[in-house]
């Protein structure tokens, strides 16, 4: 019997699932793909946001400004990189002064600091390459930027090794619980308040969950699961949700157009999101997009050719010159976008001991850090699990040999001469940090696990060079044939056989 289940393993899962680990308790994390990170939070902008986007007395505003003062102590911790570059968000008239505006006046209510409107001349100063149409800008200094993969990989290693335990490919297809107190007729849970039926989850015996694998028993449940969310809340409660796919495209750019810009541009945000930005990235690269689509499809990450069309049209509304010939691939993610359009989070009244982590779209990763320290928060308080005395909460990343100096790169070659072997030639990845990720708690079983850990195969040449070594080392390491290497999960082998 488990204490506590976390379905999901993306940005939230694993953050709840790290706080959790600081507890005594015996914590499951359920994944339905092959590795931690593997739906939204591995397709998306990267941004810390300072929190000036969101209602005021809302979860989104309350869990991101919490999020994000925390995030640059988190990642040092985590040893990853974290980078606070600031915004800018533009309007290119007058009439746009006022939106911007509001949205400073929305901030300090959250209670970001710092935030100012800049003139043409203040913001041509900052950033050259701005449109010539630009009026003004609303300039937020403290936000900044991460890497998702490596703070979701980072947060979930570190849970790891404080005891929690991961199963990937394993789907959740059911859930039972014992009889609950029924709410009153027509009543709608709040999101985020605690229920009290006046019993634990231990006095009721918990939930029992059924996955493509077996059968699971828990205390209580964290229901992490992204766009699927709605789907596992459903399953317990008689309050429905719907969370909506919300497709987002992207344009990732050659780190030779990295410095186009140096902080995180936006336009003016739309109902359907935040809207397209041209941003850095912590590795150099430069970002571009999303545009917003709500679709059916829970599994539709296709890009297509309107919409990348329409990521082109909007980001040239706010930065000139965007340098498209270095583009070296482009991708979608989804949103999980909830119709009360707030984070959903806490304990769902009419299932104790159930507690949801649902629509948790932008700023969902700014967010995160916060949401899992609120949720270990409940769960420890209703489970009466005490503070482990040393848990671990630092780890080292992997080895990044291009960033080390000269003589300490000597060394690791002496010591190892697998970090003498450069794999990847585009990101100067060696063989001995991608064997580093593949032994690592949590260590990458595919191929985009290697790449998400260690950049192998992100480069301008998008693996063209290197796959073939990296599917050699993945298959020694772990003792698997070649042809047997996924890219992904289940259906996303390379080979199928020899040709003689």
């Amino acid at each position: 019997m488990y204490d506590a289940v976390i379905i999901g393993a993306g940005v939230t899962g694993c953050a709840c699932a790290m706080e959790l680990s600081y507890c005594e308790g015996k914590v499951l994390v359920l994944e339905k793909e092959s590795d931690v990170c593997c739906q939204t939070s591995k397709a998306n902008s990267g941004i810390v946001h300072a929190g000036y986007d969101a209602k005021p007395g809302s979860r989104k505003a309350e869990m991101n400004v919490r999020g994000a003062a925390g995030m640059e102590e988190l990642c040092r911790r985590l040893d990853i990189p974290y980078v606070k570059n600031g915004s800018l968000v533009i309007s290119n008239s007058e009439e746009g002064k006022e939106e911007l505006t509001r949205l400073l006046n929305q901030g300090k209510e959250n209670g970001v600091k710092d935030l100012q409107i800049l003139g043409k001349e203040e913001l041509l100063k900052l950033e050259p390459h701005l449109s010539p149409e630009a009026k003004y800008g609303l300039y937020a200094p403290t936000a900044a930027i991460v890497c998702p993969f490596e703070l979701t990989i980072a947060m979930g290693e570190v849970a790891a090794m404080n005891g929690v335990e991961f199963r990937f490919r394993e789907a959740v297809t059911k859930i039972t619980r014992p009889a609950q107190k029924t709410p009153e007729a027509g009543k709608t849970p709040e999101a985020g308040k605690t229920a009290e039926h006046g019993t634990t989850p231990k006095d009721q015996g918990g939930f029992r969950i059924e996955t493509t694998k077996g059968i699971i028993e828990t205390h209580t449940i964290i229901n992490a699961a992204g766009v699927y969310a709605d789907e596992i809340h459903n399953m317990v409660s008689s309050h429905k949700l719907n969370i909506t796919p919300r497709k987002g495209e992207y344009y990732l750019l050659d780190k030779e157009a990295g410095e186009h810009v140096s902080h995180t541009i936006f336009s003016l945000p739309t109902k359907a999101g935040k809207g397209v930005l041209v941003a850095p990235t912590t590795h150099g690269n430069l970002l571009v997009g999303p545009n917003a689509v709500d679709i059916g499809e829970k599994e539709g990450t296709n890009t297509t050719g309107a919409g990348l069309l329409e990521v082109l049209e909007k980001s040239s509304r706010h930065v000139a010159d965007v340098p498209l010939k270095k583009v070296i691939t482009s991708f979608a993610g989804l949103r999980a976008h909830e119709e009360g359009d707030d984070f959903i989070i806490g304990e769902v009244e009419d299932a104790s001991g159930f507690f949801d982590c649902a629509g948790i779209e932008s700023p969902g990763l700014s967010s995160a850090p916060a949401i899992g320290e609120y949720m270990a928060k409940l769960i420890s308080a209703k489970l009466e699990l005490p503070p482990k005395d040393n848990p671990v909460k630092e780890r080292k990343g992997v080895t990044r040999m291009r960033e080390l100096p000269f003589e300490k790169r000597q060394e690791l070659v002496k010591e190892n001469p697998a970090f003498g072997t450069i794999v990847c030639r585009c990101e100067e990845i060696s063989e001995g940090e991608i064997i580093e990720a593949i032994r690592r708690p949590l260590g990458a079983t595919t191929i985009d696990g290697i790449k998400r850990r260690t950049r192998a195969g992100m480069g301008r040449c998008q693996a063209g060079f290197c796959l073939p070594k990296t599917m050699e080392i993945l298959a020694r390491e772990t003792n698997q044939s070649i042809e047997d290497i996924q890219k992904n999960g289940e259906g996303s082998k390379y080979l199928v056989g020899k040709t003689k």
